[in-house]
């Protein structure tokens, strides 16, 4: 009779929040952030406050991605189109003229009583939409399906460009294409403009001296833009100018060689060569203090990240959760490669955070809705299981 009456205890009742959380996923996550955490601390501890503001956002990641984790994927994808439609809303409202917030000449901010940037919402809202839109469609698949989800992908991204914000954009079509590819996309028409953008690179490399003239303009590019890519090609060209940024990254990674310089020793770093260091270019501030080692055991960390996201995609249990994952986890590589590549000088220089390790409240908490998304989904398809 004691036993019927007795009080469940606190673990008991807490518990199964708790059931289903991805182990693999967390252990991963967490290694990254002590990663994250340490890069910071080095590089940041003559920044004022980085290192604290950045453990704060470590805590609401997770505290995001553990609230995000408890919603079932179905009520996720109810979620689908409200939060595509108030996207693409507010980057209308951007867009309008005297009503979006212009800084160093690009028009991205919104005022809604705090000053928000519309399309981070973009970065989760599209895989969302698209995963919605072919979840609907399966079974049924035709050519005008993903003519459709091109369109619903296209809209977004063309007002992103607008603003001008390349990075972004191209954040929010890479991880709509990945939903696309995912759903079943001919190879046949990925193909021809593969090779249509290897054709347009070697043209940009071949004839570079050409292009490059202040004279010729670059269609459907911006100057700022177009400036970008010359650099890229040829940083030595203004090497206290534009090329600053791409020659003293490239610096710091190779003084950084096998073994690196230490934990706290980057002269590069401290003596503030790298613009940046703890934003865009903490890579090369990482690469200078942990060398070729460290470097290839964060590369492995976010292999691991990236494969496990696969296998949570492969093991879930409905095409809308299949897609979503699928589409989060070669998000991360995208994010990883951009970043890397463009403080090694093999991509042009765009504002692509490195995930877990540059300092960013925005990126975290983004980080922390993209794996609270991928723990649901594992959650429900262990939930399943029993």
């Amino acid at each position: 009779m004691n036993v019927a009456l007795e009080k469940p205890s606190l673990w008991q009742r807490i518990r199964p929040v708790f059931q289903g959380f991805d182990m693999p996923l967390l252990v991963i996550t967490l290694v990254m952030c002590g990663i994250g955490l340490v890069t910071m601390y080095s590089v940041g501890y003559d920044s004022g406050t980085r290192f604290g503001d950045q453990s704060r956002n470590v805590m609401l990641a997770f505290a995001v991605m553990f609230g995000i984790a408890q919603i079932p994927p179905q009520r996720l994808m109810t979620l689908a189109i409200p939060l595509y439609t108030l996207g693409v809303v507010l980057l209308l409202l951007v867009a309008t003229p005297h009503v979006g917030i212009t800084k160093k000449g690009a028009t991205r901010w919104l005022n809604v009583g705090m000053v928000i940037q519309p399309s981070e919402v973009l970065k989760l809202a599209m895989p969302l939409m698209l995963a919605w839109w072919f979840q609907r469609r399966e079974g049924q698949l035709r050519m005008v399906d993903f003519l459709v989800a091109g369109g619903l992908l296209l809209l977004p991204v063309g007002l992103i460009i607008k603003q001008p914000d390349l990075g972004t954009a191209m954040l929010v079509l890479s991880a709509g294409l990945y939903v696309i590819f995912f759903a079943g996309l001919s190879w046949r028409l990925i193909i021809p403009v593969v090779l249509v953008g290897a054709m347009a690179i070697t043209g940009i490399v071949t004839y570079e001296e050409r292009l490059c003239q202040p004279d010729v303009a670059w269609i459907g590019l911006h100057e700022y833009q177009k400036n970008r890519v010359c650099t890229l090609l040829d940083p030595t060209t203004d090497p206290l100018g534009k090329g600053f940024h791409i020659i003293q990254g490239m610096i710091a990674i190779g003084s950084g060689g096998v073994f690196g310089k230490g934990f706290m020793q980057g002269t590069q770093t401290h003596l503030e060569f790298i613009p940046e260091r703890t934003t865009d270019f903490v890579f090369a501030a990482f690469s200078e203090e942990q060398g070729l080692v460290g470097c290839l055991v964060l590369i492995v960390g976010f292999l691991a990240l990236i494969v496990r996201g696969l296998m949570i995609a492969a093991q879930a249990p409905t095409l809308f959760s299949r897609l979503l994952a699928g589409a989060l986890s070669l998000s991360f590589f995208t994010y990883a490669f951009v970043n890397m590549g463009m403080v090694s000088g093999i991509l042009p220089v765009v504002g692509v955070p490195l995930p877990f390790i540059s300092y960013g409240g925005t990126a975290m908490v983004t980080l922390g809705l993209a794996l609270g998304m991928l723990m649901s989904i594992a959650r429900s398809r262990g939930l399943m299981q029993r």
